[in-house]
C-alpha cells in the first residue's frame, strides 16, 4: 500500500504545530515529539527530515517498542560477528545507516535504562561502538524522537534519564488530539471518505449524511486519525448504494452479538471485581469523627481514583473506563484533587 503522507486539517492548535515542525527542520538539533497514539509523530517527523538539509540522506524509523529489550542496543548499535548467541556475522546499527542524516525513534519512553545511557553517550560524543567491539565509529546522525508519554514525570520517577531529556528536548513539539482539533473531524472523514470511494471505484463521493456526520464530531476518537481513518473507510466500503450518503457507521469493529465470552480466570477467587479493587485500597472511615462532610467525601473520592489509576498503571483511559466516567470526567476529577498523571 503507498504511505500516506499527506496533512490534513485547518484548525488552528494542527496547524501550529506543522509550523513549529517546519521551523525547527532547519535547524540541526534534536527535536522531541510528543502525542497520543494515532496522532501522527510519524508525519511530523518525516516533515522535519525532507525540509532539513539532510532532506536527501537516509531517514531511518525504528520503533523501540517493537523489540525485547535485549536486542534494543544491537539494533541501535549495531553488533560484530559472534558478540552474542545468533551474532553469526557483524551487523551494522541504526545510527550507522543513518549517517548524515536523520534517526526517527518512536515510542522512546520504552527503552532500558542502560540503552539510554548508550544513546546519551552517543549523543554527547557523536560516537557508536558495536557489541563486541573495541573501536568506536564516528556518525552524524540528527535524532528525532517520539513518545506518548510523559516523559519529566517518567524522570521524576527515575524510569527515564533527566540528562538524556534534557539533550532530545532542545524542541518539543506537541500534537494536538483529534478532540482538540476543532473542525477537523469534517474535513479528515471527507479525505478518507473520498479516498476509499475512489478505491473501490464509485462514481462520485456521495458524503455523510447529517446525523452520521453529526455521530462523527461527537466522538471521543481514543486512536485519533487512525482511528478515524479506519471507521471511514469501513463506513463507504460497507454502504450498498453510492448514490446516497453514507447514513451507518460502526465504531466497534468487535461488536456483535456473537463475539466469545471472555476466559473465565482459573480460580475464581483471583477474578478480579471491579467493584471492590478500587475501594480495596481505598482508607476506611471513622464515621464518628467527621466534622466536614464535604471534605470527607472529597478526600475519600481522591482515594478511590488514586487506587484506581495505580491499579491500572496509570493508563486513563482504562481507568475512566473502569471506574464508570468518561475520559473527561476522569481529567477534571484528577486536576480537582490534586492527582498526577503518573
Amino acid at each position: 500500500m503507498e504511505k500516506n503522507t499527506q496533512f490534513v486539517g485547518q484548525s488552528l492548535a494542527f496547524l501550529d504545530a506543522v509550523e513549529q515542525a517546519g521551523r525547527a527542520a532547519e535547524l540541526n538539533r534534536p527535536v522531541l515529539v510528543i502525542g497520543e497514539r494515532g496522532t501522527g509523530k510519524e508525519l511530523i517527523a518525516e516533515r522535519l527530515h525532507r525540509l532539513s538539509p539532510r532532506w536527501d540522506e537516509p531517514l531511518i524509523i525504528m520503533n523501540c517498542a517493537a523489540l525485547p529489550e535485549t536486542l534494543i542496543e544491537a539494533e541501535l548499535f549495531g553488533h560484530e560477528q559472534g558478540a552474542f548467541t545468533g551474532a553469526a556475522r557483524a551487523r551494522a546499527g541504526r545510527f550507522e545507516e543513518a549517517h548524515r542524516g536523520t534517526l526517527f525513534l518512536d515510542e522512546l519512553g520504552t527503552l532500558s535504562m542502560a540503552a539510554q545511557e548508550r544513546l546519551l553517550r552517543v549523543i554527547e560524543y557523536g560516537e557508536v561502538t558495536r557489541i563486541g567491539a573495541s573501536r568506536p565509529i564516528n556518525v552524524d546522525v540528527r535524532i528525532v524522537a517520539a513518545t506518548n508519554e510523559d516523559l519529566p514525570a517518567a524522570a521524576d520517577a527515575g524510569r527515564f534519564r533527566p540528562d538524556l531529556l534534557d539533550r532530545l528536548s532542545f524542541e518539543v513539539i506537541t500534537l494536538p488530539p483529534l478532540r482538540a482539533r476543532e473542525g477537523d473531524v469534517a474535513v479528515l472523514a471527507d479525505h478518507f471518505g473520498r479516498r476509499m470511494a475512489a478505491e473501490i471505484g464509485w462514481p462520485q463521493w456521495p458524503g455523510f449524511s447529517t446525523a452520521c456526520m453529526a455521530e462523527l464530531e461527537a466522538h471521543d476518537w481514543p486512536g485519533n486519525i487512525r482511528e478515524l481513518r479506519n471507521v471511514v473507510e469501513r463506513a463507504v466500503y460497507r454502504w450498498p448504494d453510492p448514490g446516497r450518503p453514507v447514513a451507518a457507521i460502526v465504531f466497534d469493529p468487535f461488536a456483535s452479538p456473537w463475539k466469545p465470552r471472555p476466559l473465565m480466570p482459573a480460580a475464581p477467587e483471583a477474578a478480579p471485581s471491579a467493584v471492590s479493587t478500587p475501594m480495596a485500597t481505598a482508607p476506611a472511615i471513622s464515621f464518628e469523627i467527621i466534622s466536614d462532610l464535604k471534605s470527607a467525601v472529597d478526600a475519600h473520592e481522591a482515594a478511590i481514583v488514586r487506587a484506581a489509576l495505580e491499579r491500572y498503571r496509570y493508563n486513563q483511559r482504562a481507568t475512566a473506563k473502569g471506574l464508570g466516567l468518561t475520559y473527561d470526567q476522569l481529567r477534571h476529577c484528577m486536576k480537582k484533587h490534586g492527582l498526577s498523571a503518573g
